[in-house]
């Protein structure tokens, strides 16, 4: 008998997937206490509904402490809680006011959808703007106008209050720890080259890179080249990259490096985490190549630098490109989201789905009704991931979450058993979080649910309003938020590709092509890599989708992993030709970027595969040889089977 029709479709199982992720225990332990003191003060001042709502505000920081370094804790925290005051007090203002509610929380939306283009902080705040709003607007706040928004706010601020207290004893621990980490990624880069594992390592040392550098520079821009150690750790990081564009010549090689060069890796990543700077010993095989001779200079040069107790800050900020300063990336993403068609259009979308969802509640009498505009915003983020698949984990979440959130209020009597029981629950969000959507969502319904109820005391009855108004606003948000808009289930998920295929173009003739500064070339160089993450993350996310969809990504997915290998291929071309290596022709370097340009404006035109050439010959023994052969690799997945 078949087993066929039994057997899940891949979209379902990628959504369902839990993935792999560490667990944070100060995380962890910061919400235990920052959601459950609350509680605790609230019910020993006879005044539960005040801590419930601080707990609330405890909740949407819990939800942002996600950053290890203290400064970044700042931003993802407190900047949020300011948007999520603001949206309080709009909400609490509004309540009751029927239709002028409902025009009152669309507008909101729309300038939640706009500014959550910005980029990570931005749609937090986004999110808890709107958020707020609806709560407010759809639930009556206790004591004064400016009490709620104090008592969320402060819930919110004690999370990073705890989040901070170790910075006097640890500040630049994170980010040391963060560039060693890098370091230990590299080492198992040069340990997978000429392996399978090579591809894996090589994406995980590009999103570490990407990190630290994120880490370093978001921290060095306040301090505009004062501190010795982001200078120092900015220059460490700078000194791995050698190390990284060695590691495409080793793997082309087709041979694994000798254990020593690995080793060495870790061993320096260890004297970058313990700040250590004496003399390093380095046993290292002697070089026989150009490609030996490549790592073996990087390695060296790293070690030199990592061991250098002073850095000159002179020229490192120039090299990757220091962030501008706050007021002028501030008044760049307002110039941006102002004029940006995708900021409208995001902004648009999530104002229509509130509006739908804010004006059906308001005709037809729905129990606990601003649940649904909740949803909704949880929902409709894309940033955060497929629309689609954040709807379906939001409903099997909502299950899960209610058939505990059920336990609890039917067998708990509300009083001083909510601060123990709140003590269990709180703790699994930060723990389920790095799972998925989905188990994060389990995690937060049965605490919400028991805020409610100190709120309201409504007790079970409020389990089926939960699930019926969560599945209202994923209904909502799939038909007027995914399929009423072309964008979402009919892109051609070529354009984004197509964009990277014609930096890689630019890349391939800036390495061989002269005219490009070796600075230039290294920012070049970073921002591909950068962008093939991104690319591969936004593929990785349309898996998810159910055909057409999922299936057009799948198609194009290994054009994704060759366009990644034709940088990896230019790269290693451009070490070896540093090492000795006799440099192309400029008719060859003309021959790769016209194949490539080629390729790039045929994905702008096409949603389906299609004929190309594959006729890309040149002179025999060419550092361009494996470059050739990735392009016609490339071209060749083009065309159809």
């Amino acid at each position: 008998m078949s087993r066929i029709g039994l057997t899940p479709p891949d979209w379902l199982v990628r959504n369902l997937q839990a993935q792999q992720a560490p667990v944070n225990r100060a995380a962890v332990a910061r919400a235990a206490v920052a959601m459950s003191l609350p509680l605790a003060i609230g019910l020993a001042v006879d005044q539960a509904a005040y801590g419930a709502l601080a707990s609330m505000g405890a909740l949407s920081g819990v939800i942002g402490d996600t950053a290890d370094a203290y400064r970044m804790r700042i931003l993802n925290i407190a900047i949020p809680q300011l948007f999520g005051a603001v949206g309080i007090t709009i909400g609490s203002l509004v309540y009751g006011q029927g239709w002028i509610a409902v025009c009152a929380v669309t507008a909101v939306a729309l300038v939640s959808g706009m500014i959550s283009t910005i980029g990570a902080v931005a749609s937090v705040s986004g999110l808890l703007l709107l958020l707020n709003s609806v709560v407010g607007a759809g639930l009556p706040m206790p004591g004064a106008w400016w009490l709620a928004p104090l008592l969320m706010t402060g819930g919110g601020l004690l999370v990073l209050l705890l989040g901070l207290l170790a910075w006097p004893l640890r500040s630049g621990v994170p980010e040391r720890a963060a560039v060693a980490a890098t370091y230990r990624t590299v080492a198992d880069l040069m340990a997978a080259c000429g392996r399978a594992e090579y591809d894996e390592a090589r994406h995980a040392v590009t999103q570490s890179l990407n990190q630290s550098y994120d880490l370093v520079l978001a921290r060095r821009a306040r301090h505009h080249g004062r501190s010795p150690e982001l200078t120092r750790l900015l220059a460490q990081l700078n000194a791995i990259t050698p190390v990284v564009e060695a590691a495409p010549a080793a793997h082309l090689s087709g041979r694994p490096l000798a254990p020593e060069i690995p080793d060495t890796v870790r061993h320096l990543a260890r004297a970058v985490e313990t700040g250590y700077t004496g003399p390093i010993g380095l046993k290292l095989p002697v070089p026989v190549s150009e490609t030996s001779r490549a790592v073996d200079h990087a390695l060296r040069h790293a070690a030199e630098v990592v061991a250098v107790p002073d850095v000159d800050p002179r020229g490192i900020d120039d090299r990757l490109g220091r962030p501008a300063a706050l007021g002028v990336r501030a008044a760049r993403a307002a110039r941006n989201v102002a004029l940006s068609a995708a900021s409208w259009r995001y902004g648009l979308r999530l104002a229509l789905c509130i509006g739908l969802a804010q004006a059906l509640v308001s005709i037809v009498p729905v129990p606990r009704s601003y649940w649904v505009a909740l949803t909704i915003t949880f929902v409709l983020k894309p940033d955060f991931g497929s629309v689609f698949s954040r709807a379906l984990l939001r409903a099997l979440g909502t299950v899960a979450g209610l058939v505990v959130a059920a336990a609890v209020l039917s067998q708990v009597p509300r009083g001083w058993w909510d601060v123990p029981v709140m003590l269990l629950l709180a703790p699994l969000i930060p723990a389920l979080t790095p799972r998925g959507y989905g188990y994060q969502t389990a995690a937060i319904t049965p605490v919400i649910l028991l805020l409610s109820d100190i709120l309201n005391h409504q007790g079970t009855a409020l389990l089926m309003p939960r699930l019926l108004d969560s599945l209202m606003g994923c209904a909502i948000a799939l038909v007027a938020g995914y399929l009423l808009w072309p964008e979402s289930w009919h892109t051609r998920v070529g354009d984004r590709l197509a964009d990277a295929v014609a930096d890689t173009a630019a890349y391939v003739q800036g390495a061989f092509g002269g005219g490009v500064e070796p600075a230039a070339h290294a920012r070049m160089r970073r921002r591909l890599y950068r962008d093939l993450s991104v690319i591969r993350t936004e593929f990785q996310r349309a898996l998810t989708e159910p055909p057409p969809m999922g299936r057009r990504a799948a198609a194009w997915w290994p054009l994704v992993v060759a366009v990644e290998r034709i940088v990896d291929a230019t790269t290693a071309a451009r070490v070896r030709v540093r090492h000795g290596a006799p440099p192309p022709s400029s008719a060859e370097v003309g021959q790769v970027t016209l194949q490539l340009r080629e390729l790039a404006d045929g994905l702008r035109e096409v949603e389906t595969l299609y004929e190309v050439r594959t006729d890309l010959t040149g002179p025999a023994g060419s550092v361009l040889e494996p470059v050739r052969q990735e392009v016609a690799a490339a071209r060749a997945i083009t065309s159809p089977r």
